[in-house]
């Protein structure tokens, strides 16, 4: 809808409909944003809210920001770039720079709230906002601050993104069948579906949370994190790497694999990607893998890069909250390789307590969360 994409072999995406940024902030600071900015700041302007936390003089020191993006201000450096070449550096915006690097989505929220405490973005890729999240996480339980906002923001259905991924032979190329293109763990998956968007968490200190009356969605008890050091864009086959990390978050949690309900699978739609995570699953899991729920929520999504492990962290703890699996849809012929029970079609009533949510990235950065009902 952006851009001509009739020379590109992948032509479909996931875009942000109906929205307005000007819900949540002035138009004026808006037009000083990259898009990706646009959507990381609804993102926490609609996190806080849900949250009923009020920051104020007396408590802004103790609330902090961590939000990321995998690719950052693409359409920003982009359209610079063309006033560049065609009007010279006098043609470049005074805020080019501070419209497009990623850390801006936290400063710009800190500021529209005086949130002083710790102030970071982390860039991993898809493994983004999930790294955000547990880093967050550890932010409070070291007493760095009470409540820290974090996940992460995409825009990224740019000509030049979609160039770049076009020609690693990394998306889809089904474009007569938009719907059904993403299809994790389908013998005839062929690609990831990029999408944009953006999801944040506050993070809170129990006692902290409980003290004020909060609404608790779910605990965050496990974060893990391992590196592939295999490829810059696959991994392993044997998903050691991805097995390091959820048997890391799995310790930190202190449970047992067999606690764990359901799984929130990186699952990108991709051959490779889907059978290594399959093989760490099982590696991971032992014999309770067999009864693991386990589903993609990117089959409805697409991938949304580095916002991908915050959005669907929040589909994890939904899970606990509405006692209901996300499913995996567009799985109509099963991967011989990839033989768990994905929760093919439809979304499954079921008892769920404790959930795991992955992310994997580029350069083989992976990260695992774990969350529970609150006892």
């Amino acid at each position: 809808e952006d851009f001509d994409c009739s020379e590109f072999a992948t032509q479909i995406a996931g875009t942000i409909q109906d929205f307005d940024i000007a819900d949540y902030m002035s138009k004026r600071d808006a037009r000083r944003m990259d898009i990706f900015m646009h959507y990381g700041v609804a993102a926490c302007v609609n996190a806080l809210k849900d949250s009923g936390l009020e920051v104020t003089e007396e408590n802004g020191h103790r609330v902090g920001v961590a939000m990321g993006a995998g690719i950052g201000g693409l359409a920003t450096i982009e359209g610079n770039h063309h006033k560049f070449l065609s009007g010279g550096p006098r043609k470049v915006s005074p805020f080019f720079i501070p419209g497009s690097i990623i850390n801006m989505v936290s400063g710009n929220v800190s500021i529209m709230y005086g949130m002083t405490g710790p102030n970071l973005s982390i860039v991993t890729a898809c493994a983004t906002s999930t790294h955000s999240i547990g880093i967050a996480a550890r932010s409070v339980m070291h007493g760095d601050a009470d409540v820290m906002l974090a996940g992460g923001s995409e825009y990224a259905t740019t000509p030049l993104a979609m160039g770049g991924f076009c020609s690693a032979r990394a998306m889809s190329t089904r474009n007569d069948d938009p719907l059904g293109a993403s299809r994790p763990f389908d013998r005839d998956r062929d690609g990831f579906v990029l999408s944009n968007g953006a999801g944040c968490l506050v993070l809170e200190e129990l006692e902290h949370a409980k003290a004020r009356g909060a609404t608790i969605h779910a605990e965050m008890i496990g974060f893990g994190m391992s590196g592939d050091a295999h490829h810059i864009t696959s991994p392993p086959e044997n998903g050691e790497g991805a097995r390091k990390c959820m048997t890391a978050a799995i310790n930190d949690a202190s449970i047992d694999p067999a606690d764990i309900d359901y799984l929130n699978a990186h699952g990108t739609s991709t051959p490779v990607g889907d059978k290594g995570e399959t093989a760490a699953i099982k590696r991971t899991f032992g014999s309770a893998a067999e009864k693991l729920a386990v589903s993609s929520t990117k089959s409805c999504t697409g991938h949304l890069l580095g916002a991908a492990g915050a959005v669907e962290a929040i589909f994890s703890i939904l899970a606990i909250r509405d006692q209901r699996l996300p499913p995996t849809i567009n799985l109509d012929n099963p991967d011989e390789d990839c033989d768990l029970d994905y929760v093919p079609h439809t979304a499954r009533d079921a008892t769920v307590n404790t959930v795991m949510s992955n992310s994997f990235g580029f350069g083989g950065t992976n990260a695992s969360l774990v969350f529970k009902a609150l006892d």
